[in-house]
C-alpha cells in the first residue's frame, strides 16, 4: 500500500539484474531487454517510492538527461557521456551517497537504473522534451519526445521535467511553450510535479545561447510561471546567476538550482551554490555533469560536497 503524502512506500524490490562485477550487471541489462522487456514495468510497480517533499522539503537530485539531446561533452571530453557503462557506474555511485534524494533522467537511463535496483526509495523525475537536439536548426522547437504525464504516472515517478527556452526571434518557441503548458496541465491533473527549466535564449552565430543575466532569468521565470491552467504543482529549475537574491524575489514557486556546465573552478561553483541555497524559496539542487564528471573523477566526494550544502 502507498501513501506518498506520508513518506516512504514500503516493500523494497530486489534488483532485476545482479552479477559479480558491474560489467556483468550491465551486460545483463541487454539480456533482460531482449528476453523479458516486461521486467521494466514490473520493477517500476515494485519499487519503493517516497514523497517529493520528504521530511525536510529539501532535494538533492542527480540529473542524467544530457545524452538524449546529443549533449555528450564535459569540458574538453566531447563524448565522455556517450559511454553508457561509465555513466551508469557514476550514477550508481552518486545515487548511493547519503543525502541524495533521487534522479532526473530520460526513459532509457532511468529504466537501466530501475533494473539495477538503484532507485529504491528515491524521488524520480522523468525528462519530457529532448527533441531540441543540441546544434540543430530546430533546437528551439523542443518537441516532447520523452516522457508524457501519463507515462510518469504509470511508472510511479514523482513528476516530469521540461526545458523551456524562450527566443523571441525563433518561431519554434511558441510550440515549446504550448507543449510545456499542456504538460503542466496534465501533470497537475495527476498531482505530479512539473519541473520547469526556463531560459531567455537567442541564436549567436548560429548557436543557441542562454542569457544568464538576472534580468533575463527574471523575465523567463515570469513567462514560465504563468504557463498552464494552474501553478499548484509547478517548480522552477533555475541557473545560479549574479544577483540571485533579486532573481528569487521574482517567484514564490519552489525552486531547484541547476548545476550548469562544469567549466568554472569547482570551489567558485560550490560557493555560488552555497549562497543561493540560503534563499528561502530555493529547495535544493539538480546537478549532473559537474558532479558525475568532476575534474579529479572523484564522484563520491563531489556529491558529498553538494549534499552538505543542501542539508
Amino acid at each position: 500500500m502507498s501513501d506518498l503524502a506520508n513518506g516512504v512506500v514500503t516493500g523494497p524490490a530486489a534488483p532485476v539484474v545482479s552479477g559479480a562485477t558491474n560489467r556483468e550487471r550491465y551486460d545483463l541489462l541487454t539480456e533482460v531487454r531482449v528476453h523479458d522487456p516486461g521486467a521494466i514495468r514490473r520493477a517500476a510497480d515494485a519499487r519503493t517510492k517516497r514523497s517529493l517533499s520528504g521530511d525536510d522539503g529539501r532535494l538533492m537530485i542527480i540529473a542524467a538527461d544530457h545524452p538524449a539531446r546529443g549533449a555528450n561533452g564535459v569540458g574538453d571530453r566531447p563524448l565522455v557521456m556517450g559511454n553508457r557503462v561509465s555513466l551508469l557506474e557514476r550514477l550508481e555511485t552518486a545515487l548511493a551517497r547519503p543525502g541524495v534524494d533521487g534522479l532526473l533522467a530520460s526513459p532509457d537511463i532511468l529504466e537501466d537504473l530501475l533494473l539495477l535496483g538503484a532507485l529504491e526509495g528515491k524521488v524520480v523525475v522523468g525528462s519530457m522534451n529532448r527533441g531540441g537536439l543540441q546544434g540543430a536548426a530546430f533546437e528551439l522547437d523542443d518537441q516532447f519526445t520523452g516522457y508524457d504525464a501519463q507515462g510518469c504516472a504509470d511508472m510511479g515517478l514523482n513528476g516530469g521535467k521540461t526545458l523551456t527556452r524562450i527566443a523571441l526571434d525563433d518561431p519554434g518557441t511558441v510550440a515549446t511553450m504550448t507543449a510545456t503548458a499542456q504538460a503542466i496541465n496534465e501533470l497537475a491533473d495527476r498531482k505530479l510535479m512539473a519541473m520547469v527549466e526556463p531560459f531567455w535564449s537567442s541564436r549567436v552565430n548560429g548557436k543557441v545561447r542562454n542569457d544568464l543575466s538576472a534580468d533575463a532569468v527574471i523575465r523567463s521565470v515570469g513567462v514560465c510561471s504563468a504557463l498552464g491552467r494552474t501553478s499548484a504543482y509547478t517548480w522552477m529549475k533555475l541557473p545560479v546567476v549574479p544577483e540571485m537574491e533579486r532573481v528569487m524575489d521574482s517567484t514564490t514557486l519552489p525552486t531547484l538550482l541547476l548545476g550548469g556546465d562544469p567549466d568554472t573552478d569547482p570551489e567558485e561553483t560550490f560557493a555560488s551554490w552555497r549562497a543561493a541555497l540560503a534563499l528561502p524559496s530555493v529547495r535544493g539542487l539538480v546537478v549532473g555533469r559537474t558532479l558525475l564528471y568532476p575534474a579529479d573523477d572523484d564522484v563520491a566526494a563531489a556529491v558529498d560536497t553538494a549534499v552538505s550544502m543542501v542539508r
